[in-house]
């Protein structure tokens, strides 16, 4: 299992439904590198659509965005002629609800990311290009030229930095999912923590973070107990029967199944978050290219446009991600540290 980020080991392949369960079907036959549709039908001038085909993950909603010539200016004059932004998606083969999937149409793909991508386009005055990829082939392509720009759930690390440039757009958290009827909340204190029991996925680093809390606790005389499940479905099982009071996992995920399960007979609720960096730094998701490739301050200031103007919020709030907002889109800011990356 290949990770898109620290916090997001437990996204690939997640299935709260039957029907995302067929996504790995739908994108594994779309091959390891492909262009990727992002719209079944056009789109009035100045305008992007974002949470279409969603399957209930988003709240479709059509934004206002037009070229802002003195950011489009910054573009290195090679995409500027070209006309087209070429964006990466590590997507394959299975998809991470909410962030990249196919659709309802089983082949359109959607997801917050590729929608954040078609929007720094429009402010950037380029036609969107959609490339879809593994993750180990995105990062290929953005090596080779063949891909312009990632949005793809990229975490920002100073390991990475040697070879790209970021521009920051979303914070990378964990979050604790609980049923909606529970009165508990994490509130960003560990010792909340104490005698309660939490699922968590193995091999994660959301479970790093939650064994280093319980032997925390277990120094003060305090317990925590800590469940492994074998998949989503089973974890979600365990928390509507009680047999856990949370599942902890990357915010992301939380986010997808608490629009899924909203109106199930056992609805669910975000319970409180946590950097997926760990405590001493707040993780930071970015678009990522070419180190030296002239992108990341354009893309950064469409994206800080985006966040001036509105649009920014609205896309996060059709997503069901406004927890994850950021202030203002950095170029390269601090990452994780390279004995944490």
């Amino acid at each position: 299992m290949r990770t898109l980020s620290p916090s997001s080991r437990t996204l690939r392949g997640v299935a709260a439904t039957a029907a995302v369960a067929s996504l790995a079907v739908s994108l594994a036959a779309c091959g390891a590198d492909s262009d990727a549709a992002t719209r079944t039908r056009s789109e009035a001038a100045g305008t992007v659509t974002v949470g279409t085909l969603s399957n209930g993950a988003a709240k479709e909603t059509t934004l206002k965005v037009s070229e802002v010539k003195a950011i489009s200016a910054e573009l290195p004059k090679s995409i500027a002629a070209r006309g087209t932004l070429v964006v990466g998606v590590g997507a394959l083969p299975a998809g991470s609800p909410p962030l990249n999937f196919v659709g309802e149409d089983q082949k359109t793909l959607t997801g917050s990311e590729p929608d954040l991508g078609r929007l720094v386009a429009a402010v950037l005055g380029l036609k969107p290009v959609v490339k879809n990829s593994t993750w180990e082939n995105l990062f290929v392509g953005v090596d080779s030229g063949k891909v312009d720009v990632a949005f793809s759930n990229v975490t920002d690390t100073e390991e990475r930095k040697r070879k790209y440039e970021f521009a920051s757009y979303r914070q990378d958290n964990l979050a604790f999912e609980v049923l909606k009827k529970s009165t508990w909340s994490f509130a960003g204190d560990y010792r909340n923590l104490a005698g309660r029991t939490i699922a968590v996925g193995a091999g994660t680093n959301q479970e790093k973070i939650l064994l280093e809390w319980k032997a925390k606790l277990a120094e003060e005389g305090k317990k925590l107990t800590v469940k492994y499940y074998q998949d989503n479905n089973a974890t979600a099982l365990a928390l509507r029967s009680g047999k856990i009071d949370a599942s902890f996992g990357p915010n992301p995920a939380v986010a997808y199944h608490v629009t899924q399960n909203a109106k199930s007979p056992s609805p669910t609720r975000n319970a409180g978050q946590f950097s997926g960096a760990g405590a001493t730094i707040q993780g930071l998701i970015a678009a990522t290219a070419k180190k030296d490739s002239g992108l990341a301050k354009p893309v950064a200031d469409a994206i800080n446009h985006l966040i001036e103007n509105g649009q920014y919020a609205k896309w996060l709030a059709a997503w069901n991600l406004s927890n994850e907002a950021v202030k203002t889109s950095e170029v390269n800011p601090p990452g994780l540290p390279l004995d944490n990356s």
